[in-house]
């Protein structure tokens, strides 16, 4: 009998001290061979806190290779942002000869069979990119975190079923999905190797909105599987940075992936939108970010960075438009209550519903 596929699991630390007990006590009880996984602790040291370097090697050096899979520290000098500290524990799990890269989020923690599900669904059919888990929420373990992720045709991306309950819904034992969440999800080695790794210029956000949409434009699937289940210590939080990555970033994604023709045809209502996500950016205190991210697509050396990412993701793709946004959806829902805005869901949704109506209908490249 063959060997199982080697698995490195990626965890992204950033002030891990509140969240590393319950990773480690979780990752004991895994019942995929503990021979064929190692556990790689990427740290990206915290502007507040600094270095999580001496706690990790306390926690984890005595039961490395023993009660834990074996264990590897790549410490960092700067916080490289999550695509970039993923990125360092995806190279080394390249240069290592692993399989499989599960990504594993600094505050969660996952069941002890969550692998078998995963690998199997990627053993089983070559075209699967991503493989995410089932992401349930804690302390609230009955309610759902993320199934999947929905993809916005305007380039916004939200979690499917936030907060509902599990027993409330169907859950296909594995569904594809538009995009999937970088808390919990295993990746193929080798598309890695062939698509590139994940792009640190996003720094934060949409970089898994990027990964996925780069591996479905070359024609492959990216799944939810329902029997892997990861916990996740989730947390609503705004701030700046976060507002201006998320806007920069979505208009990145929108300009790299999208044909020319494509983006002629939503220029209006993407005008619409970003008409009320000004208004949005207003009565939040946020407008001076917004326009931040204005100011930063106004340089040339902005547009030269992107439209480089645009010719390279073009000439990766194999599909159409129309393929690629199948399964876009049209409304935006928010299922977190602060976040919730009236004029989204009475006048945005209803309006960019009826354009991406008709607009879809014409898109035949």
């Amino acid at each position: 009998m063959a060997p199982a596929p080697k698995v490195a699991i990626v965890y992204l630390s950033y002030h891990c001290e509140p969240y590393l007990d319950d990773v480690v006590s979780a990752l004991k009880k895994i019942t995929y061979p503990k021979d064929r996984v190692e556990l790689v602790i990427v740290d990206n040291p915290h502007p507040a806190y600094g270095s999580s370097v001496r706690f990790i090697e306390e926690t984890v050096s005595s039961i490395s290779g023993k009660e834990l899979p074996r264990v590897t520290v790549l410490p960092q000098e700067k916080n490289l942002g999550f695509s970039g500290g993923n990125n360092v524990g995806m190279r080394w799990a390249m240069e290592n000869g692993f399989d499989y890269v599960y990504l594993h989020n600094n505050d969660g923690f996952a069941t002890a069979n969550f692998l078998e599900p995963l690998v199997e669904a990627m053993e089983a059919d070559l075209s699967v990119g991503e493989a995410q888990s089932l992401v349930m929420l804690y302390p609230d373990i009955d309610l759902i975190n993320t199934s999947g992720n929905s993809f916005h045709y305007l380039g916004i991306g939200y979690c499917n079923n936030f907060r509902v309950r599990k027993d409330a819904v169907w859950l296909a034992p594995m569904a594809d999905t538009s995009y999937a969440s970088g808390a919990a999800v295993l990746l193929r080695v080798s598309f890695l190797e062939q698509y590139g790794l994940w792009d640190e210029d996003f720094f934060l956000y949409h970089e898994d909105i990027e990964y996925s949409l780069r591996l479905k434009s070359a024609g492959k699937r990216i799944v939810t599987v329902a029997a892997s289940v990861f916990y996740h210590k989730y947390t609503f939080g705004r701030n700046a940075e976060k507002f201006y990555y998320i806007e920069r970033n979505r208009l990145g994604v929108l300009l790299m992936f999208y044909k020319w023709p494509t983006l002629i045809l939503l220029l209006p209502i993407g005008l619409a939108l970003e008409a009320g996500m000004l208004l949005f950016a207003l009565r939040g205190g946020w407008l001076k970010t917004k326009l931040a991210t204005y100011w930063y697509w106004l340089k040339p050396s902005s547009w030269k960075l992107w439209l480089g990412k645009r010719r390279r993701a073009q000439r990766l793709r194999t599909i159409s438009d129309r393929k690629l946004l199948r399964n876009a959806v049209s409304r935006v829902v928010f299922n977190e209550s602060a976040v919730q805005n009236p004029l989204l869901r009475y006048v945005g949704n209803p309006l960019m519903a009826v354009y991406w109506a008709a607009a879809k209908r014409l898109i035949f490249w």
